[in-house]
């Protein structure tokens, strides 16, 4: 495994500045979600959504619905003479947004998809998965899924290459990639040549050292995650399920992985341990732990960690996909 070693022994951690100034506002500014409703919580969440004045640049975007009623968001990236010739078949990234399960969608994703797009020179479909609690799991799971076989049948009317197909997903869209991942492998296809999962929900398990250091004061809080699995899995038991916590799942035979966490985040200990349960089952893992960051910063363009952790991704991406060129 490729790692940046991290670990809450490491006495060199200190929050990234710029995030430390920004830390206040977040932490009063997101809603207590777990005081509202599913519906609330996601109005709330809209209202604070201001678009950027001048989206990045890309090649052509697109919107449409996929067989099953899903609506999609399709990138294809800016060429310029640094890029592979745009006339060869790209790389394919199903994209799932984060959000809890329960809010985001194809706009707030829109930069980091941008990005994405931009950063590897691939064709990124970002998933409209349907939204718990009126939609609960399995259904975003099954969104993705549906999306990912759609993107591979259909690779080559969107001038992408099958045999480059990656799953990619923030915080809750993490969970869904891996989840697409251990179905692409349970149900023999489609071949995916690499999961991506950023910040990733892994495991219900609320009391790992993550979350009793960063319950509180880190943006993403313990309450608020304890929230999101009650409107996606309300049954704990089903919470034991690899298809809704692929922590609990046998690993050996999932393609390549990224994974991202995020040092001062609830999540950094599940996503760690996964990265670590790859590994040790043979999967080839590149894991960076970003040690100054917190949940969801990917999303926060105006931090200049944002950008350098995102380019570092793609970076990552590109030389998974290496082999596969």
């Amino acid at each position: 495994m490729t790692a940046d070693p991290a670990g809450p022994e490491d006495n060199d951690w200190h929050l990234d500045p710029e995030i430390a100034a920004l830390l206040p506002v977040l932490n009063t500014g997101f809603p207590a979600v777990e005081t509202m409703t599913g519906a609330e919580a996601r109005a709330a969440v809209r209202a604070r959504y201001r678009p950027p004045e001048q989206p990045q640049p890309i090649g052509a975007v697109e919107n449409r619905v996929i067989p099953g009623g899903i609506p999609v968001r399709i990138y294809w990236p800016a060429t310029d003479s640094a890029r592979p010739d745009p006339a060869r078949a790209l790389p394919i990234i199903v994209f799932a947004h984060g959000g809890g399960f329960v809010f985001c969608d194809l706009d707030t994703h829109d930069d980091l998809c941008r990005s994405l797009s931009n950063g590897v020179g691939a064709v990124v479909i970002s998933v409209d998965y349907r939204l718990a609690p009126e939609s609960r799991w399995p259904t975003a799971a099954e969104d993705t899924y549906a999306a990912l076989c759609w993107a591979s049948a259909s690779a080559g009317d969107l001038g992408g290459d099958a045999s480059r197909l990656v799953v990619a997903g923030d915080s809750a869209g993490g969970n869904l990639a891996a989840v697409t991942s251990l179905l692409a492998r349970d149900r023999s296809g489609p071949v995916i040549a690499g999961q991506v999962l950023l910040y990733p929900v892994i495991a219900a398990d609320f009391d790992t050292q993550s979350y009793r250091e960063f319950a509180t004061g880190y943006y993403n809080t313990r309450a608020a995650m304890a929230w999101y699995w009650d409107q996606y899995v309300p049954d704990i038991a089903d919470r034991n399920h690899p298809h809704a916590a692929p922590g609990h799942a046998a690993l050996a035979g999932l393609p390549p992985a990224v994974v991202l966490t995020a040092g001062f985040d609830p999540l950094r200990s599940e996503g760690d341990s996964y990265a670590e349960a790859l590994a040790a089952e043979g999967v080839p893992v590149v894991h960076r732990c970003h040690h100054g960051a917190i949940h969801g910063f990917l999303t926060m363009p105006v931090l200049p960690l944002a950008g350098e952790a995102t380019r570092q991704v793609c970076a990552d991406i590109r030389a998974l996909l290496a082999p596969h060129a």
